[in-house]
């Protein structure tokens, strides 16, 4: 009679856990291939151009993930907008304006500019020619000439040698200190406060080939536009040109490089020239306000619904050059991007339903990643919800594709960063949910603290980490096309992705119900 009561207790009770198991797989098997792909062609096709910050294709990818949570039914969190605007600044260099003797020139293509001053005009009739810019008390080439306020030109490498190649500065075999350093020329020149300085070298042609026209957009960062308290590093713009450039300007006044190394090498007497063509420019560092936004929806739970988990991802990338090439950030992070919308809708399915998690639950796209983990940065600092209340984040950033170290074996798998850094208990639903439902390997390699890559350290989970909350990143592995134009779409493992979208939503689904908040009981590197 006793077992007979005992199997009456555990039929109803394994009963219900069956009946939670079927409703938990009804809504993650919302999550699909076709969901999936369908937004990821989108989010990383042309038209997109690439999600880069403070660009036309970036705002279009925040206004896309916004309507997509519109259309769940997701709280906009932020005073009734999904949009919470990161203060963001570019502090960028730019050259609008270049003018030689009447032409036209092209930065990135006919010379590239090093220089961290406002931005302002530049005029000079005449460029002074300052040979190797040598100071020193053997060979000072800048003795008793006023080069302030004035345009220069040196050659920054080699210095005067006799026959047999010994320095004429050190009088050695060897070559001197002002012959390696280019770094100090520029240095010692910019003491006697030139207004701009033309550098020529035998490298600068092979930089420019490699640039192809290309520059970056600068720097972003996290403030408000404000360029008072911007510290100076470089005053003096430093103007780079190839020797073939360099002779197109010396021979305005009847000389070249080579004829100067010539007769310099012969008299050992320092020298300089004027050569005579005007010279205007404007050019120097302008900071411009961003705003590109986080984009937040909320599924507010039910009697647990002061407690947040966070479900992110970027959505930003490096956009589109000027010169057209686009970067679509398939993998990096599309992906990540369309799980966090996949788990957003079938969340929101399951609370139509009257299924809906215990505690809430904030979808965010996070802005700016690529910039240095801004948007995740500016969120913990300014939290929509405190912080204390945030109980987890699941960060999803490239789940799309098989990386080099699997991609001869085992494709089942994911690379699973920080699950027990704070708390054991993220790890063990991790592994749990994989055992139940997903049977994938979850690989810990970049969980070691000597591990070189340092994942763990560089997606936008780790901002929140630092704020004492439990956080995973989710992430599928490097590969060949990391961060290069060829990131696309036809080279997501769309099977695999979803897999890996399901086993976040199972490990999200445990964290939303069950009765005690993630333990905090470790502190690991």
């Amino acid at each position: 009679m006793k077992r007979l009561l005992s199997l009456l207790f555990i039929i109803p009770a394994v009963y219900s856990c069956s009946i939670a198991q079927d409703t938990q797989q009804k809504y993650a098997d919302l999550i699909t291939v076709e969901s999936s792909k369908k937004h990821l062609t989108t989010l990383s096709s042309v038209e997109f151009e690439g999600r880069g910050t403070g660009q036309k294709g970036g705002r279009k990818a925040a206004e896309y993930i916004a309507a997509e949570y519109k259309s769940y039914g997701l709280t906009a969190p932020v005073n009734g907008s999904y949009y919470q605007p990161v203060a963001l600044q570019q502090v960028a260099y730019q050259v609008e304006h270049f003018n030689i003797d009447g032409e036209t020139w092209i930065n990135g293509k006919d010379f590239y500019v090093q220089g961290d001053h406002d931005f302002q005009d530049f005029a000079a009739g005449e460029i002074i020619f300052v040979g190797y810019g040598i100071q020193h008390a053997n060979y000072d080439e800048l003795k008793g000439i006023d080069v302030k306020g004035k345009v220069v030109l040196l050659i920054n490498e080699g210095e005067p040698t006799d026959e047999s190649k010994k320095s004429h500065i050190t009088k050695e075999s060897y070559q001197s200190e002002w012959s390696s350093s280019r770094f100090k020329r520029i240095q010692e020149l910019t003491k006697l406060q030139p207004a701009a300085i033309f550098s020529t070298s035998s490298q600068v042609a092979e930089m420019l080939s490699r640039m192809k026209g290309r520059l970056t957009g600068g720097r972003v960062m996290l403030g408000n536009g404000d360029n008072t308290n911007r510290n100076i590093t470089q005053a003096i713009p430093v103007i780079n040109i190839s020797l073939a450039t360099a002779n197109k300007l010396l021979a305005k006044a009847n000389t070249s490089i080579d004829k100067f190394k010539e007769e310099t090498n012969k008299s050992f007497k320092p020298t300089t020239q004027q050569i005579s063509v005007p010279f205007a420019a404007s050019m120097g560092v302008k900071v411009e306000k961003l705003n590109d936004p986080n984009v937040l929806g909320l599924l507010e739970g039910t009697d647990l619904k002061e407690e947040i988990i966070v479900i992110s991802g970027h959505y930003d990338h490096d956009g589109i050059l000027p010169d057209g090439t686009i970067f679509p950030g398939a993998d990096d992070n599309g992906s990540g991007t369309v799980g966090v919308l996949e788990l957003a809708r079938a969340f929101s399915q399951a609370k139509k339903e009257g299924k809906g998690p215990r505690r809430s639950i904030l979808f965010i796209g996070l802005a700016a990643e690529e910039k240095g983990l801004l948007g995740s940065k500016y969120y913990t600092e300014n939290p929509i919800f405190p912080l204390a209340n945030t109980v987890a984040c699941l960060n999803l950033d490239m789940i799309g594709r098989i990386d080099d170290k699997h991609l001869g074996g085992n494709h089942n798998y994911i690379h699973a960063i920080g699950t027990d850094k704070l708390s054991s208990e993220l790890k063990q639903i991790t592994e749990a949910a994989n055992r139940a439902h997903t049977q994938m390997e979850i690989d810990f390699t970049y969980d070691d603290p000597k591990d070189p890559m340092r994942l763990y350290y560089r997606s936008d989970h780790y901002n929140f980490a630092l704020n004492g909350i439990p956080s995973a990143f989710f992430f599928s592995g490097l590969h060949p096309d990391y961060h290069t134009p060829n990131d696309t779409v036809d080279k997501i493992d769309f099977p695999m992705m979803v897999k890996r979208e399901k086993l976040i939503f199972h490990i999200t689904w445990e964290i939303a119900h069950r009765a005690q908040r993630l333990a905090l009981d470790n502190n690991k590197e």
